[in-house]
């Protein structure tokens, strides 16, 4: 096998290479009569990859040598990464590189030819293996979406590194939600959830159903959408459901690429929240006798919240007093000397330790939330007058 790539499309090959190093650890490398074909799976068989380099791709391509079968190779991914390593170094130097397997070595020979007359030489040792191959068939999923590797790029731009898993469903108004996976047990600890929301109109293609929705990984999603976007490529998903493999594809006149990425088989813990942003914020409700709870001034202004910590104070202290007065103002005045009495008393339960009652958070509120206007009757005076004033 020997292939000549130039221009262009040596950084495209890089590129490609990068993706799938986001997948798995081994590259399998396989030329055929309809081009050079690359793939790769990860470790624990959820995640597949290949990329397909029509014959036109390169300016030179023999699938073998005649009379001889074309041989198939596995080869470190760290070692083929090296090469193409730099991609800035790939668009600024080389100007074409050459890639052949030579069966009686046992070795992978990339030349990389760059400006001035240097020629950088590869040999990667590599195995002989069996042809890696995934049955799928996008034909056979019910939905499909289709749109710029560029709109989709940006959708999953604002979700942290980190995040390993992201949730893509239709919402309502045929909206596409992308949001980051969080689990149950791990909700009062991730507290941070990330939505997106895309409309209808940036989609190329968009044939789904409301209230479906699948979770799948984000790191290989993302090193797709990255060779396609610097491609100018649109990007194709076809799914079915939760548990069924999700197909990730793009197609060119010189390359074909597809990702099959498993997806978890539990349902989506919060169906109901495949809404649009405006649709999912409900206007907090309050009864004249009830005592405020916090959660329902998570939407509200900070003055609500202050006046809601404030009052739950003080139906604490006393369960048959109604709450609803929301108003500092309209609270009956107590003198010093019983409020003083009253915190000696409740100092003594508080048990070492412990965080701080929500009567210490909510004086503090209470002293924000002062009138302006002061009591009526004389203010008491707490100093003396000074000797030239008589």
């Amino acid at each position: 096998m020997k292939c000549l790539v130039t221009g262009s499309n040596v950084k495209v090959l890089g590129k490609a290479v990068h993706s799938l190093s986001r997948i798995g650890d081994e590259l399998y490398l396989e030329p055929l009569e309809d081009g050079l074909s690359l793939r790769t799976v990860n470790s624990s068989r959820s995640a597949y990859a290949c990329f397909l380099f029509a014959p036109l791709f390169f300016q030179q391509y023999q699938a073998a040598t005649p009379g001889q079968d074309p041989l198939r190779c596995k080869i470190l991914m760290k070692s083929f990464l090296s090469v193409f390593r730099s991609l800035a170094m790939l668009e600024k130097t080389v100007e074409k590189c050459c890639i052949s397997l030579n069966g009686r070595s046992s070795r992978l020979v990339v030349q990389l030819y760059c400006k001035y007359g240097v020629r950088k030489t590869h040999n990667l040792s590599f195995q002989d293996c069996e042809s890696l191959q995934a049955v799928f068939d996008p034909a056979v999923c019910p939905h499909v979406l289709r749109a710029p590797a560029r709109v989709l790029g940006e959708a999953v731009l604002p979700f942290p590194p980190a995040l390993a898993e992201v949730t893509m469903g239709i919402g309502r108004g045929h909206r596409v939600i992308l949001r980051s996976y969080q689990e149950e047990a791990d909700s009062t600890v991730k507290a941070m959830v990330t939505e997106m929301s895309i409309g209808g109109e940036d989609f190329q293609q968009l044939q789904a159903q409301e209230g479906v929705a699948i979770t799948f990984c984000l790191k290989e999603f993302r090193g797709l959408l990255s060779f396609a976007d610097s491609a100018n490529l649109s990007l194709s998903i076809y799914f079915d459901g939760p548990g069924r493999p999700a197909i990730f594809a793009i197609k060119d006149s010189l390359l074909d690429g597809h990702f099959v990425l498993a997806t978890l088989s539990e349902p989506d813990p919060h169906p109901q929240d495949l809404r649009g942003p405006e649709l999912q914020r409900p206007a907090p409700q309050l009864q004249a006798h009830s005592t405020p709870h916090l959660d329902d001034f998570a939407l509200d202004d900070i003055d609500s919240y202050m006046i809601a910590m404030e009052t739950t104070v003080g139906s604490e202290g006393s369960r048959t007093l109604p709450s609803t007065s929301l108003s500092p103002g309209l609270q009956p005045p107590c003198s010093p000397g019983s409020h003083s009495e009253e915190e000696d008393d409740t100092e003594p339960s508080t048990v070492p330790g412990t965080p701080p009652p929500k009567k210490f958070r909510s004086l503090f509120f209470g002293s924000i939330l002062a009138p302006a206007h002061s009591p009526q009757g004389p203010s008491p005076v707490l100093a003396e007058d000074s000797e030239g004033e008589g």
